[in-house]
Order: structure tokens, then sequence, then C-alpha cells
């Protein structure tokens, strides 16, 4: 008997994506394995269901689930869901283990394996499954166009009949795959961009894709390719060397997280009543809390009429085709 897979439809709010896309769905079934999907699943993502060759479709969720031996999945399954999943099963996506207790008793109680995509290792061997990077990049890319848009003056240099126009000056706060994504991208669209990451590595990643690096002197290499948590000291460290940058910069795109904490507050309000008139914050940390004081996650709010500062959530569903290939692919 063949492996059957079940691909649903997702239903948490604001979430396009889809854990498949029809490129990776033919392959699976090349290799025998019996590819279900709950019609309409890749609508919002801009799959049709005739997109899917030899897929089989199923009309409801629970149709789906009964037979399933595994189900890829984005969002981590509701109550609902998991009542219709039969016991033993396999269900691989952002999971969130650590968010809902009551849900994953259930998941242990009908003895169902549960793989977490955002726990997977950054190691060579399985970067063909680091899903988390994947989804960053987009975030990062994303990022940068949000800042552009919201921004109140243009990213390139510009050379017009009313004179010179003088590139944005951006800062780029972490480095990882986000924020290297940010910086590729604001360089692109012409802007002066500089860069900081409290992992020294980082320095010559940033530099490489033509952004200065700023050094606090700060070094917080943690595990994983992440940073550690900074002491009091280093916060204070931190905060002196960088508010002078943040103050000049147009626009700040801010992208620190450290894995199963809140995002690390690295811009105070103090910090942002010294910034420009017209400048913006682009956080995408939000989801974490934000890396800004004032950061309001899912809102975009403008402090004392001055400062912009935006807290987008689950930015990659906002790009979903590219986003549910590349998940698709890492799954």
């Amino acid at each position: 008997m063949p492996l059957r897979l079940a691909v649903p439809k997702e239903i948490a709010p604001g979430e396009r994506r889809v854990a498949m896309e029809p490129g990776v769905a033919a392959r699976l079934i090349k290799m025998g394995v019996e590819v279900t999907m709950q019609k309409g699943a890749g609508l919002s993502a801009h799959f049709t269901d005739g997109d899917f060759a030899d897929v089989k479709l199923v009309a409801t969720a629970s149709a789906l689930y009964k037979k399933a031996d595994l189900i890829f999945k984005v969002q981590p399954p509701t109550l609902k869901e998991l009542d219709h999943i039969k016991e033993g099963a396999v269900i691989v996506g952002f999971l969130a283990p650590g968010r809902d207790p009551e849900i994953t008793q259930k998941m242990c109680d009908k003895k169902i394996t549960s793989l977490a995509m955002e726990l997977v290792p950054r190691i060579s061997r399985a970067q063909s499954m680091d899903a988390l990077s994947s989804q960053a990049a987009i975030a990062g890319y994303k990022g940068a166009l949000m800042g552009a848009d919201l921004a109140s003056v243009f990213f390139p240099m510009l050379t017009t009949a009313a004179g010179t126009i003088r590139p944005a000056k951006v800062l780029v706060i972490g480095a990882g795959v986000a924020g290297l994504q940010a910086i590729a991208t604001a360089k692109r669209l012409g802007a002066i961009v500089e860069a900081y990451d409290v992992r020294s590595a980082t320095k010559e990643q940033c530099e490489s894709l033509g952004a200065k690096f700023i050094d606090t002197g700060v070094k917080a290499e943690g595990e994983g390719g992440y940073a550690r948590e900074l002491t009091e000291e280093e916060k204070q460290k931190q905060r002196d060397v960088l508010a002078d940058h943040i103050a000049i910069s147009d626009v700040v795109i801010t992208t620190a997280a450290i894995p199963g904490k809140p995002s690390p507050r690295i811009i105070s309000k103090e910090m942002v009543q010294r910034m420009k008139t017209g400048a913006v914050i682009v956080d995408l940390a939000a989801e974490g809390g934000g890396n800004c004081e004032l950061t309001k996650p899912g809102k975009t709010v403008e402090f004392e009429k001055r400062v912009i500062v935006h807290g987008p959530l689950n930015v990659p569903s906002q790009t979903p085709v590219h986003a549910s290939e590349m998940y698709a692919k890492n799954l």
C-alpha cells in the first residue's frame, strides 16, 4: 500500500501559503506516494486544482485527514483538525510546539508524530530542509520593499530637472538570512546601506553585499548560527553606538531574533525620538514582540506624527507563490 500524503487548505487567518506545489507533487507521485489535497488548497497561493495533475482531490478537511499517513501543513493544526486526524499519523510543518500545550498534549494522546520544521538544525546536512531560512529570505526581501513604500524619500540617487536627489540611508539590524536579503534588496534599490549584528562573523557577509558594517564592540555568537542573549551591560553598549546611526537613517529594518525567546529590544522610545521626521522602522521581528519598544505587532503606528513604526506579521505569506514553492521543496 502506498504512503498516503494529505495537504489541507490552511485555515489560519491571513495565511496564503500551501504546503505543496505542482512540481513537488509530481515528483512525489512518481516516487509512488499517493498525494491527496483538499479542493481549493492552493488557490490563495495562485495554484488552481487543475495545476496539480494526478493529485486526488477531496472536498473537506475531515475526509482528507481520515486516511492520511502523513500530513504536510504550514501552520499548526487546530484542536478541531486534530479530532479528524487518525491515530499514529505524522504531521510536518511549522508547529510551534511550545505555543499551545493543549494541542501538543492532544497529539501525544493520539500518538501523532509531529516534526516541527522550525527546529531543523542549521547544519550542512539539513540545509535542503531549512524552511526557516527559505521563508526568512522572503521576509527580508519584502521588508526592504515595505521600507521603500513607507519611506518619504527615494531609495536611489536620482538626477532630475530639479537637481540631484540624494539616496536614502537604510540601516539593517540583524544580519541573518532575512537581514542579508534586506541588505541586498535595499542596495539593488539604490540606497546607502549600513548593517549591524552582534555576531562579528557576519561583518564580511554584510560588506560583500555592499553594506557598511557597524562595530559596537559587542560580540555575542551563540549556537547554531544564532546570537546569544546579551547582558545588560552589553545591551547598553549596543544602544549607545546604534543610537547615532538610527538617528540619521531614513529607514531602519530590524530582523534580530533569538530562538525560543522574545525578540530582543534594541530600539528604545528615546532612540525613536531622535529620528528624523518621516523616518520609518520596519520591524520584521514583530511576531516575537518586536525589536523596537514602540512596535505593535500587526499594526502600523505613527510615533508623535513623525516616525512610522511598521510591525508586519507572517511576511512570507505575502509572497505566496514562491513561499509555497520553497516550503514544499523543504518538506
